[in-house]
């Protein structure tokens, strides 16, 4: 006898049931199908192309205006001051006097030399009639030979000395104004070194000028940043109390040997058309971009791990499978990270859904949208974007 419970767990052999149960199945396998068709169309993912880029950074230096060329002014000739006519920042103009030396000793030479010149006119006076009186006697036979010849040497002599005499007053004439400084070039003024009284030395350089036709930003830089090559790279030059007033500039002088205290060299950079705000001693600031070899970034979100070493997965184009493939990392950055081995542009990597990816496995590109995140941000100048694909 069967027991009352296993009765009641036995099925009814009704014809309608079992075709309920057959259609039931025959829905089962339809989506079973339908999910092994869902998988060849491949994994959603969000992939970029890989781009060459250059990795750019600004070096900034603190330096001064300078002007580009000094001229140091002296006298031709020793002697005392008694006047000088300029201070530092003054300005002044080509041919301008600018000191006075006492010209009493130049005068007196002056005169000494007005009257050697007139007699050694006198003496070429006498000497050319003697000599023309000689040779109208040796005509006649009134003379003798060594008579003429003395008298023709008297003249040659006394001609040589007229001809010295008139050097003499010309050096005279221009010892005299030789006691007077005048600047040969227009500039200002920026250093002195005479006071009215001082006795100063033939050459020695008593007011300096800087000319006007040029200006320089002078730097002192680390010997480690001389090994950036700069090239012909322009330098942006800014006011340190006013930094929207700038020019620029290019290298055009660097200090072969360092300086003996601070062990920096010094850089000049000459200025195009600088403002005139850029006075001389201003402080100004210097930046330069220095970019490096081309460098790959990518998303952040792309970098996954093989290992103990950094991977990225690459998708083949013509199957549309991954493969992971190891990368030397340059530099992370909170949004990027920047490759400095192991991948080549033009190759299209996987940044979004590496989660669930393994080796061979079929995906589908999802189409790009725009960040707002990142549209809204501007990025750094410094780090190169890499457009989605």
């Amino acid at each position: 006898m069967i027991p009352h419970s296993r009765r009641q767990l036995r099925f009814p052999r009704a014809p309608g049931l079992r075709l309920t149960m057959a259609a039931m199945l025959i829905l089962t396998l339809a989506a079973c199908q339908d999910e092994a068709v869902a998988p060849s169309e491949g994994r959603p993912v969000r992939v970029v192309t890989v781009e060459a880029g250059k990795l750019s950074s600004d070096i900034k230096l603190s330096g001064e205006i300078q002007a580009e060329k000094n001229v140091g002014l002296a006298f031709r000739i020793g002697g005392r001051v008694i006047e000088r006519q300029v201070n530092v920042g003054d300005r002044v103009a080509a041919g301008q006097v600018v000191a006075r030396l006492d010209p009493t000793l130049e005068r007196n030479e002056l005169t000494a030399a007005k009257a050697a010149l007139q007699a050694a006119r006198g003496e070429v006076n006498t000497a050319r009639n003697m000599f023309e009186r000689q040779e109208r006697l040796m005509a006649q036979g009134f003379t003798t030979r060594p008579r003429f010849d003395q008298a023709l040497k008297a003249e040659e002599t006394a001609q040589a000395q007229l001809e010295n005499a008139e050097a003499q007053l010309e050096l005279a004439q221009d010892r005299l104004g030789f006691t007077e400084l005048r600047a040969g070039i227009a500039g200002i003024v920026t250093a002195r070194t005479i006071e009215p009284g001082e006795v100063v030395q033939p050459g020695q350089v008593v007011i300096q000028l800087a000319r006007e036709d040029g200006r320089d930003a002078v730097f002192n830089v680390p010997a480690r940043l001389l090994e950036t090559q700069v090239g012909d790279s322009t330098i942006r030059v800014a006011l340190a109390d006013a930094p929207t007033v700038t020019a620029l500039g290019r290298i055009r002088e660097v200090s072969p040997q360092a300086d003996p205290v601070t062990r920096t060299f010094t850089v000049k950079v000459g200025l195009i058309d600088p403002p005139a705000a850029m006075q001389l001693g201003a402080t100004v600031v210097g930046t330069l971009e220095v970019s490096t070899a081309a460098i790959i970034t990518i998303p952040a979100s792309a970098l996954t791990q093989q290992g103990q070493s950094p991977a990225v997965w690459i998708v083949d184009p013509a199957s549309s499978t991954v493969s992971l493939r190891n990368v030397d990392i340059l530099r992370f950055d909170p949004d990027d990270v920047i490759v400095s081995q192991g991948l080549e542009p033009g190759e299209i990597i996987v940044s979004g859904g590496i989660q669930a990816l393994h080796p061979g496995q079929r995906v589908r590109p999802l189409p790009v949208t725009p960040d707002p995140a990142r549209s809204a941000a501007a990025r750094p100048a410094s780090r190169p974007a890499i457009p989605p694909s």
